[in-house]
């Protein structure tokens, strides 16, 4: 359809609109389709602008390679129900605590694939990480936004069950819970 094709198909439906009864018509005018452009643009000729090449797609993180889905904060796919709910209400025993306090992110960092690296391979299930609130504007620190990022990227993501934030007497927001996979003989 052509653009004088929808304006007469336009023009058409307009005539067929009557106002709801009991409602008076406070002014008419002639039925003109909606417009995005100014009168002025109107005259003006139009130049199709070329079609956007759309960027090659970037690269996948390393989490993508996995085979594990992305985690999020109190997502437990492939975790029971119990472990679950359990995991969320702060009832598993906290078996390490790790306190980044202090840290700078590239410390941060590599603190924390030292710890959860250790505590998998020493069996540990349940352990603490400590981010910190933050205080930098309303979202919080780095430190708090990174960890979970750096959870869902190889190393980690292959040992990391599920995440979620700490109950308040643990750190709350500033706290994360961290479920570790069994650490598997073949």
């Amino acid at each position: 359809m052509g653009k004088e094709d929808d304006l007469a198909l336009w023009r058409r439906v307009a005539e067929t609109v009557k106002p709801l009864e009991g409602r008076k018509v406070r002014f008419r005018r002639k039925a003109e389709p909606p417009s995005s452009e100014p009168a002025a643009d109107k005259a003006a000729p139009r130049i199709k602008a070329p079609a956007r090449q759309q960027a090659p797609p970037k690269p996948l993180p390393a989490q993508a390679a996995a085979s594990s889905p992305m985690l999020a904060h109190g997502q437990t796919a492939g975790v029971d129900g119990r472990t679950a709910s359990r995991l969320r209400r702060g009832k598993l025993p906290i078996e390490a605590t790790l306190d980044l306090h202090g840290y700078r992110q590239t410390d941060a960092h590599h603190a924390l694939i030292s710890f959860v690296t250790s505590q998998q391979a020493a069996g540990r299930r349940c352990v603490l990480v400590v981010t910190g609130k933050g205080s930098r504007g309303e979202n919080g620190g780095v430190l708090r936004h990174k960890v979970p990022l750096w959870l869902n990227n190889s190393p980690l993501r292959d040992k990391v069950l599920a995440f979620d934030f700490a109950r308040p007497e643990h750190g709350g927001g500033g706290a994360l819970y961290v479920l570790l996979r069994r650490k598997r003989d073949f």
